[in-house]
């Protein structure tokens, strides 16, 4: 797939995407999370380029959507799907499914959301999927206490791209090596022309480290999972949840997350945690064990104070006398205890193990006063415990981030997977919510049969909504009474025809659509249009009726004589649905002057009604279904019928009646015949 083929996509974008490891597939598979991915993309641009991709690669030009209201209909069947996703991602992820007339694509889809449909809907799936979103990559790691070095251009640039995380350097040759040891506690040679060169410092010759980036910097791998953690676990919780099986133990991840602190150091380990502290205490561990040492010389020598020998042993300090002899001649044994119980105090506070031995050269034989511990031995043992630390954690980091790494590309997996059961349980919870069943596609342009259907769209609970049973093969007037539910007829229509030719469940019994390849639904205009805007409404329906060639188009309608004067709306409404019935057109016309359209029509026209069954307690009572080849009443009809068999059985008001005599004049007698004058005019 040429990536700047794809509508919408530049050559910074195809740049962008031809980063990722396939972006084919991602595109050919709607996979929001890979292209989101990319450098400068986010989710929703992402979302857009895998539509536009998925209509290049099906050959569709994307004029299902022909009008406003066409539009509307599709983001509101849009947006009911996305109420029932858990996670941003799926949310995105759905906006890849779009209303088309091209039946592999619609087949695509019915298949994937027929196994969507399966699926169980758990709330434990639900509530562990509120943690999920895709995982991301950590862009600010740094290594302060490695580098690389090499001598070659090349690769000094191919470091720099492949091993971000660390300083890389451009020598000439092994002094500059030993210079850049000196600065760095370790220094990866690239070259394998140091081989066998001795450098003081830790220097190693690792002519295939960008092969294998993961062990020179595991800071990186490890710095990815300490990222994701919290998602890592909670898609492990929605397998566990689910039926989706992990592709790898999940306790062995578990573990793994375990040994990972936030920051993405390692944790748990023992031998690195004493370390660890012993580097960090070495100062305080040190002035303890001092004054451990002066605490036993000094009570030592109080002691000898209280007899005379002591009074002469302190006369001879005052007069000069060094302290180290005077220790070496009459404490040499408390002194020698003193300090051995300085050397095992430094030794265990510190918990030291192999440095022992340095440790105990802290502290010299040579009696002093007061004993103070070596500083150059105390600054070798830091020294030396920090290299010890340091490679003690390094090993276990690369350890755990060789562990890691094998389990990266899985969890990707896994996380994706769980990503796409969410879109999965939105099509079900879809189906589920609104009793949804998924229709059959009939032929091209065979018009429509819904039974049961229901509307999501009514501002009403989807438990009160009245089912529909309508069929429509060519071109229809819908008669109807006022508030009687010709534009929700309508908008139901609209709705299952989109959600079917995006290869989705509807939201009725069972339904068959003609495929169809443009949806046109004009909404009622609010009051007569001027002169312009008039002109404008023909010329859009000339464009109609003249360039469908050989689309197949559904027309819905509502209203259209409110643009003009009913007389001429009449003709006009009668002129375009001939136009539509010889381009073979399906059309559905709301009109409350049927009777009239059908009149001023030079061809059969059917008319279809819904039905006012009558008034209750001053409200209709509609069969909300359309009767087939029936002009419904009118609302001031079945008004004027209520009256005059009211006045027949005589529950009409005395004063109204007086009222509407006096009202008509002599011509009309009485308010009986005044409601059967008017009822007449009716028939």
């Amino acid at each position: 797939m040429e990536l700047e083929a794809i509508p919408g996509v530049g050559e910074k974008t195809a740049s962008a995407l031809a980063a990722l490891e396939e972006p084919e597939r991602a595109l050919r598979e709607g996979d929001v999370a890979t292209l989101a991915s990319a450098p400068g993309i986010t989710e929703g641009r992402a979302a857009r380029i895998a539509r536009a991709a998925i209509r290049a690669d099906h050959d569709d030009d994307g004029g299902f959507l022909a009008t406003d209201r066409a539009r509307e209909i599709y983001r509101d069947a849009l947006g009911l799907l996305q109420e029932r996703t858990v996670t941003d991602y799926a949310a995105k992820r759905l906006e890849t499914l779009y209303p088309t007339g091209v039946e592999s694509r619609i087949e695509e889809v019915r298949a994937f959301a027929t196994t969507a449909m399966d699926q169980t809907v758990d709330q434990a799936v639900l509530d562990a999927l509120a943690g999920v979103e895709p995982l991301s990559e950590p862009r600010d790691v740094r290594v302060r206490d490695r580098a690389l070095a090499t001598t070659d251009a090349e690769t000094y640039a191919a470091a720099q791209d492949a091993i971000p995380e660390l300083t890389v350097e451009l020598i000439e040759d092994t002094g500059q090596l030993a210079d850049l040891a000196r600065g760095y506690p370790t220094v990866i040679a690239l070259d394998e022309r140091f081989t066998g060169v001795t450098v003081e410092g830790d220097v190693r010759v690792e002519p295939d480290a960008l092969e294998a980036p993961e062990q020179v910097v595991p800071e990186r791998t490890l710095a990815f999972f300490a990222r994701n953690r919290d998602i890592l676990q909670a898609t492990a919780a929605v397998h566990r949840a689910s039926d989706l099986a992990a592709p790898f133990d999940l306790e062995t991840l578990e573990a793994a997350l375990a040994d990972l602190d936030e920051d993405g150091s390692v944790v748990g380990d023992e031998e690195l945690d004493r370390l660890t502290d012993a580097v960090d205490d070495v100062d305080a561990a040190v002035s303890m064990a001092e004054s451990v040492a002066n605490d036993r010389l000094k009570d030592a020598i109080e002691e000898r104070d209280v007899t005379i020998e002591g009074t002469d042993l302190l006369s001879l300090v005052e007069q000069g006398a060094g302290v180290d002899s005077l220790l070496d001649r009459e404490l040499a044994d408390e002194y020698d205890a003193a300090i051995e119980d300085a050397r095992a105090h430094l030794v265990d506070a510190l918990g030291l193990t192999d440095t022992e031995d340095l440790a105990r050269r802290a502290f010299p034989d040579d009696p002093s006063y007061p004993v103070d511990a070596e500083d150059r031995v105390v600054s070798r043992l830091r020294e030396e415990l920090t290299a010890a630390r340091d490679q003690r954690a390094e090993r276990i980091k690369r350890e755990l981030a060789s562990d890691l790494a094998d389990l990266r590309e899985p969890c990707e997996a896994m996380v994706s997977a769980a990503l796409e059961l969410d879109v999965e349980l939105a099509i079900a919870r879809f189906a589920r919510d609104f009793d949804c069943t998924m229709p059959e596609i009939g032929e091209d342009g065979s018009g429509f049969a819904i039974d049961g259907g229901r509307s999501p769209l009514l501002d009403v609970p989807f438990a009160d909504v009245e089912p529909v049973d309508y069929t429509v093969e060519g071109v229809t007037l819908l008669s109807g009474v006022n508030s009687g539910g010709k534009t929700s007829t309508l908008d139901l229509v609209g709705l299952i025809v989109t959600l079917a030719h995006m290869g989705l469940p509807v939201p009725a019994e069972s339904a068959r659509i003609g495929r169809i390849d443009e949806l046109h639904y004009h909404a009622k205009t609010q009051g007569t249009l001027d002169a312009g805007a008039f002109e404008a409404t023909l010329r859009q329906f000339a464009e109609l009726t003249t360039n469908l060639g050989e689309a197949e188009a559904l027309v819905l309608v509502d209203e259209l004589e409110s643009i003009t004067e009913p007389g001429a709306a009449a003709m006009i409404v009668a002129g375009i649905l001939e136009a539509l019935a010889a381009r073979d057109a399906t059309a559905v016309f709301v009109s409350h002057l049927a009777e009239d359209v059908r009149n001023a029509a030079g061809i059969e026209l059917a008319v279809d009604g819904i039905e006012a069954e009558g008034l209750e307690n001053g409200d209709l009572v509609v069969n909300r279904s359309p009767v087939k080849d029936r002009l419904a009443r009118s609302t001031p009809e079945l008004i004027v019928e209520k009256l005059a068999t009211e006045d027949e059985d005589g529950d009409s008001d005395a004063d109204d009646d007086g009222a509407i005599e006096t009202a008509v004049g002599d011509g009309i007698e009485d308010a009986e015949a005044f409601y059967g004058a008017l009822l007449g005019k009716f028939e």
